[in-house]
């Protein structure tokens, strides 16, 4: 793979499989169909907020047609850094009122520049009911140059009052061609590798970057999709389990253990400890709050890097599905032909599909009911144990 990535053409190149939605996207730069209130739903991994983003940047372009990627205003807005840009992200378990009033108040204010004042709420779904209440009234009332962006997977995560007012962007998720030329054309990467990470995404941009980029990555892919096979004995089953908190957490504590560290650092720097070599009477309850929202990170963290292992597992069984009912579909996980084609021979289409189904009552249980990791896991291996014979 090349160390380096060829630049988009436009802000819309980053948009895979996504003809429709640009299409009316950039209708709306151009005047046409324009609102002050969008709301991009998708699967993960669409790209919902690169299209907000995307967008975002259309309509502060300084060129025609709008969107062109190159000019200051659409480098700044993709770098992050345009004043009259704001994007609210989150690792937190949920979005509190407190942040969307500050985001409110600040919709309020005139642009800087001669456009539009844009607020892209990614995660909107995670809004709790008095931040979405108090979200409703600035989508209610907006100012005249004002644009709302929220990003969620589904209408249904909003509140009705909130996406009737908001223009509907869907979208698709790309087939594993697109995703696998947008790999090699953007990032340079081999084309059998591309097709791999393509595969194995599932369609999801960002998770086939990473497997593209990092070897550690397709590493634990591969362990984790070589569970199915491997569970026919209840010791086997909560060895996996086992197994797979412990490699989740080290991967969470690894993402999120560099920024805890600098997050420390820089409060230290706020309060002059480290010039002073004294703690001011502010220092401890800012330290307490910093720990406090750390933790919330590193749980949330370690649910997504759960989550995403448990998509790989219902891969597996898809597959399984799939070769057993003598789909024409590829499959996802061709690399593992052998271990899909025992987990056929031991089970039915039936069993499979209730598998799938096991796991998404798993990551609700995790995800909606606070149940520990551990226990939902376990519960969840010894669930999918391949019957006696």
């Amino acid at each position: 793979m090349t160390a380096t990535a060829a630049p988009a053409a436009t802000v819309w190149d980053t948009l895979v499989g996504q003809r429709r939605a640009v299409e009316a996207l950039r209708a709306a730069a151009s005047g046409h169909g324009m609102s002050q209130a969008f709301l991009f739903t998708g699967p993960p991994g669409s790209g919902r907020s690169n299209a907000a983003v995307a967008f975002a940047a259309a309509l502060q372009c300084d060129e025609a047609p709008p969107g062109c990627g190159v000019c200051h205003s659409c480098h700044t807005v993709l770098a992050g850094s345009h004043a009259d840009v704001t994007v609210v992200r989150t690792d937190r378990l949920s979005i509190g009122v407190d942040e969307v009033r500050e985001l409110v108040r600040r919709s309020a204010l005139a642009p800087v520049g001669r456009r539009w004042q844009v607020m892209i709420v990614e995660d909107a779904d995670r809004l709790t009911d008095q931040a979405a209440n108090a979200l409703l009234k600035a989508i209610e009332e907006p100012t005249d140059r004002t644009v709302w962006m929220l990003c969620a997977p589904t209408v249904e995560d909003l509140l009705p009052t909130i996406r009737s007012r908001c223009r509907l962007v869907t979208l698709s998720t790309p087939s594993a061609e697109q995703v696998a030329d947008f790999l090699s054309r953007t990032d340079g990467v081999e084309h059998a590798l591309a097709s791999y990470c393509a595969r194995a995404s599932q369609g999801h941009i960002g998770r086939a970057r990473a497997l593209a980029r990092d070897e550690g990555a397709r590493n634990r892919r591969k362990e984790m999709v070589s569970i199915p096979a491997r569970l026919t004995s209840l010791a086997s089953c909560m060895n996996a389990a086992h197994n797979l908190v412990e490699t989740t957490q080290e991967e969470a504590d690894l993402i999120t253990g560099e920024l805890d560290a600098r997050e420390r650092t820089d409060l230290d720097v706020t309060y002059g400890v480290v010039e002073r070599g004294r703690r001011p009477r502010e220092y401890a309850p800012a330290v307490s709050a910093l720990e406090r929202a750390q933790k919330t990170r590193a749980k949330r963290r370690h649910l997504d890097v759960v989550d995403r292992g448990l998509m790989d597992l219902v891969s597996v069984y898809r597959d399984a599905i799939a070769l057993a009912t003598g789909g024409s579909v590829a499959l996802v996980n061709e690399e593992l032909r052998a271990d899909v084609e025992q987990i056929v021979c031991t089970s039915s289409p039936e069993l499979n599909l209730r598998r799938i189904g096991w796991i998404f009552e798993a990551r609700e249980q995790m995800l909606e009911f606070n149940v520990p990791v551990p226990l939902a896991l376990e519960s969840l291996m010894v669930a999918l144990k391949a019957p006696a014979r």
